[in-house]
């Protein structure tokens, strides 16, 4: 037994066996149908309702008018229905009158296979990117899903706020790096020991977790802590920082990795270099949540709303390394010089004050004085960088 297909016959048997019904499904779509015969009888539907057919105007008995002509119509669209087959579109609805809440059937699934949809097609993308050496495209999918899902709660009646699953999800299977990619790793990290100063480069947006080698990752997390504390990066304060964490006692790493990092010295951009290793972890984040929210969307006792949620909590990992891609990825900004930048304040607040009344602004410069005042009052040239002063 199919319930959505049972779900999906109802309420096309109910807008059959009344025409009337179709007011209260306006707001479902021939594409939340799965089969195309339903898709195309569900928009012949709508299409008799829109032209004000005369069955809608009945009481009683639906004339038999209203499913030949639903036939015909749909008949333009796809092949194989036949009358017989509107026949047991009628035996499938129970209760006409339920018609909209089978309708929610048609949507919850609907829903659930649209999200299945689109992250195949984020996993899709994001693996053909990760062989080109590529983001773009991966972010610009990410970005169709988010709006997917943003729709989807419109149209289910939600806010569309990410929530947590209750039960934590499922860890995606991790692909082990190809050699390449690890020959990769180990250079940068070996350029980071050797070269002074160029963590510097990459500390404010490269993490632990950009590394596919999970020991890689672990002894860039040792780099970082000799960063922070200030204390110089060689081969010697490295392998102390790697030994008082464990690393190699736990077998995080093995002596095999570290020795090359620790002898082989290196030169290079390690900016350029971890730019590289930020785009493999980009793709491969996406690919991570995309697994994920096809596993949130296979679980049908996931209520539409709740779907979409867990969905959008997926994204959220994917939305962070994209914010230090960005980071990673954009130039400085130049920041205006100090007596620049004060000037521009001063006239854009002379340019906001009003001038007072009865005074008007006066062409002379400001470094030239004014004229001594006599013993009359003397109505003096004003600027805006002079107040009116009258003598006493």
């Amino acid at each position: 037994m199919n319930p959505l297909l049972q779900g999906e016959q109802a309420v096309l048997g109910a807008a059959l066996l009344d025409p009337r019904q179709l007011d209260g499904l306006d707001w479902l779509e021939p594409r939340d149908f799965y089969r195309p015969g339903h898709q195309a009888l569900f928009t012949a539907l709508r299409k008799l309702r829109a032209e004000g057919h005369p069955a809608l105007d009945t009481e009683g008995a639906v004339p038999l008018a209203w499913l030949s002509d639903t036939l015909t119509e749909a008949g333009q669209q796809v092949r194989g229905l036949t009358a017989s087959y509107l026949h047991t579109l009628v035996a499938a609805c129970p209760r006409p009158a339920h018609a909209p809440l089978y309708g929610r059937m048609v949507l919850e699934g609907s829903i659930h296979r649209t999200v299945a949809e689109h992250a195949d097609r984020l996993l899709a993308v994001a693996r053909e990117n990760a062989g080109q050496h590529e983001v773009h495209g991966t972010t610009a999918q990410a970005d169709v899903l988010a709006g997917v899902l943003d729709d989807l709660a419109t149209r289910w009646g939600t806010q569309p706020r990410a929530t947590a699953p209750r039960a934590p999800p499922l860890p995606a299977a991790v692909e082990p790096p190809a050699a390449a990619q690890t020959g990769d790793e180990q250079f940068l990290l070996s350029l980071l020991v050797h070269q002074n100063g160029a963590i510097k480069e990459v500390f404010d947006w490269l993490r632990p977790q950009d590394f596919a080698h999970p020991g890689h990752g672990q002894l860039y997390r040792c780099l970082g802590a000799l960063h922070h504390r200030g204390e110089p990066i060689d081969p010697v304060t490295t392998l102390w920082e790697v030994q008082r964490r464990g690393l190699l006692a736990k077998g995080t790493l093995t002596e095999e990795q570290l020795a090359p990092v620790l002898r082989d010295g290196a030169a290079g951009s390690a900016e350029w270099l971890g730019e590289q290793l930020l785009r493999s972890s980009l793709t491969r984040a996406a690919a991570a949540v995309a697994l994920q929210i096809t596993a949130h969307a296979d679980d049908r006792r996931l209520a539409p709303g709740q779907l979409i949620g867990h969905a959008l909590h997926a994204l959220g990992p994917l939305e962070e390394v994209r914010a230090r891609w960005h980071t990673a990825t954009s130039p400085p900004t130049s920041q205006p010089r100090p007596d620049t930048y004060q000037a521009a304040r001063v006239q854009a607040a002379l340019a906001r004050s009003p001038t007072r009344p009865g005074t008007r602004e006066s062409p002379t410069p400001s470094h030239v004085p004014p004229p001594a005042p006599g013993p009359q009052r003397v109505h003096k040239h004003t600027s805006p960088h002079h107040s009116h002063r009258s003598p006493t």
